[in-house]
């Protein structure tokens, strides 16, 4: 990895600092962690469940920092992601390094000492899964990436219950398995649109590898397998009949999705899959939060 039309140009913004953080990616990681909190069963205070959320918050930007370091050199040949802050030489290596590796330390102590230590050690499990076993790891070296490495971003919800109870249970691991296994069908479709993207940086993703019709199947056979387990969470008591209803119906929507995108020949489908995928995730996760607010009740 070389570092050459990296050099940090002098005077970066505040602004810069907060693109290292992913905030995109950050407001969907903190939204599903407290839906965890929201929905785990028994109290919290509210300044602990907001010293919680916010350190999922900071744990997610500081992944994404050190996710845009080590990432940098592929960043700069993608048109995605060639003006980020590192390869657009706003920001230097060593410092969206450093600044990461500080955010993730932080984070993972205060939530140890402010909230529990089974919430702190979710919050660093997912810190370094997404750092050295997704970014370092599998990335660049299998089409699986994003199917593995979708487990970093399923944590969070599991984090958030924690918090609250100190503990890992059957419904708290069954959202992380709603968001694990949405995970691929939602970043192959952003594949299959950015494939020549992709190509060009050497980042062995499924349509680049297996190609976009062995693609568009799998991508069908994980919406499929998502629908029972989207419904799980009425059957174990965090959801109620509201969230069964309208999640049935999101599902086959997904699921028709993909399959207007298994029989496309062009992108359009794909475009709007994945922009429906986080429709569809935002959607379930509110579903239960707007239930648990009114009705109550625990798990």
């Amino acid at each position: 990895m070389t570092d050459t039309a990296l050099e940090r140009v002098p005077g970066a913004s505040a602004g810069d600092y907060i693109e290292l953080l992913k905030p995109r990616v950050m407001s969907l990681v903190v939204f599903t962690g407290l839906a965890g909190l929201v929905l785990a069963p028994g109290h919290i205070h509210p300044l602990i469940g907001a010293v919680a959320v916010l350190c999922i918050a900071v744990g997610a930007g500081a992944s994404g920092a050190i996710n845009m370091w080590y990432d940098r050199d592929i960043d700069a040949v993608m048109a995605r992601t060639a003006k980020r802050p590192i390869p657009s030489g706003r920001v230097g290596a060593d410092e969206a390094l450093g600044f990461g590796v500080t955010l993730a330390a932080l984070s993972t102590l205060v939530m140890g000492i402010g909230v529990n230590w089974t919430a702190a050690a979710l919050l660093a499990l997912t810190i370094l899964f997404y750092i050295v076993v997704y970014t370092m790891g599998l990335k660049r070296r299998t089409p699986q990436n994003i199917v593995i490495g979708g487990a970093a971003g399923a944590f969070p919800p599991m984090i958030g219950w924690a918090a609250v109870t100190g503990d890992v249970s059957v419904a708290s691991i069954l959202l992380f398995l709603l968001i694990f296994l949405w995970t691929p069908p939602h970043f192959w479709a952003l594949a299959l649109f950015r494939n020549s993207d992709y190509t060009r940086a050497g980042v062995p993703m499924m349509p680049v590898v297996a190609g976009p019709d062995s693609t568009k199947r799998q991508m069908l056979l994980y919406t499929l397998v998502l629908l029972p387990v989207a419904a799980a969470p009425y059957f174990v008591g965090i959801a109620g009949p509201v969230y069964l209803a309208v999640s049935s119906v999101l599902g086959v929507m997904f699921v028709g999705s993909a399959l207007r995108v298994l029989r496309s020949t062009d992108d359009g489908p794909a475009k709007k899959m994945f922009g429906f995928s986080i429709l569809y995730l935002f959607l379930l996760f509110a579903l239960m939060i707007g239930e648990r607010l009114v009705v109550g009740g625990g798990a």
